[in-house]
């Protein structure tokens, strides 16, 4: 499916990298021979990758990023090309989780979460893809999730979000087809990361969803590299518009 070095050359920015999926996903594409421009809130943990990056041969730029405010994404998008000339990929992954009542849900709660999850996946594919379609490629894998593809209780504003990042994928696949960019997104399951901790730490309710999962665990982190290298990489160019859902057959029960 895939080579060892296959993105050697090309330049990918990774919001939400700082941490969880966002982490491992641009360690992936880092390993596999790709310019890494890391886009967070938290300089910290954006700066411990690059030095991790860097100590392994690899190259890297941190990119404190706010992915609601245009004018921040604007300046992400300008030191990737700044440091590296160009770029050719997209992981839009920046998100976070509401688990509240809707009769109980502030607008503002709701508002916070679109913002997150939509308006940054488009702010980021705007400002990337001028980029992109001026030299006639690229690549967008845009993060959604199985809660997408399912009723869920508690959660209407991150599966609405989400539905809209799917909805909003297939858009852009066939805006951007004539101009050799391939757009597609990746629906994770459950996978244990820093956003559902408090889930994972209680017996109870880490029971609970385990029990809601064919597979009967939690998704590895290293079980998503071979589908974000295969969107990346060229054995993806007659491929968009479509969602890889990665949950242990959850959303399909």
């Amino acid at each position: 499916m895939t080579t060892d070095k296959q993105l050697t050359g090309k330049v990918a920015i990774v919001t939400g990298a700082g941490r969880g999926l966002g982490r491992s996903m641009a360690s992936a594409l880092a390993d596999a021979g790709a310019a890494v421009a890391v886009a967070s809130r938290t300089r910290a943990e954006l700066d411990s990758f690059v030095e991790e990056t860097k100590d392994a041969g690899g190259q890297a730029l941190a990119c404190p990023t706010d992915i609601t405010d245009e004018g921040s994404v604007a300046r992400m998008v300008e030191a990737t090309i700044e440091t590296y000339g160009r770029v050719d990929v997209l992981v839009n992954n920046s998100g976070i989780v509401a688990t509240t009542p809707l009769l109980d849900q502030p607008a503002e709660e709701w508002d916070r979460v679109i913002a997150t999850n939509l308006r940054g996946i488009y702010l980021a594919t705007r400002a990337v893809g001028r980029h992109l379609v001026a030299q006639g490629s690229g690549k967008v894998v845009n993060i959604a999730s199985n809660f997408a593809l399912q009723g869920v209780a508690n959660h209407a504003a991150y599966s609405a979000s989400k539905a809209g990042v799917i909805a909003f994928t297939r858009s852009m696949a066939i805006e951007w087809s004539k101009h050799g960019i391939q757009v597609n997104a990746i629906a994770p399951g459950y996978f244990a990361t820093p956003l559902n901790a408090d889930m994972r730490a209680d017996e109870e309710a880490m029971a609970k969803v385990v029990r809601a999962i064919p597979a009967r665990r939690m998704g590895k982190a290293d079980e998503l590299k071979p589908w974000l290298l295969l969107l990346t990489g060229t054995a993806s160019d007659f491929m968009t518009g479509e969602v890889v859902v990665i949950d242990g057959g959850q959303s399909v029960r």
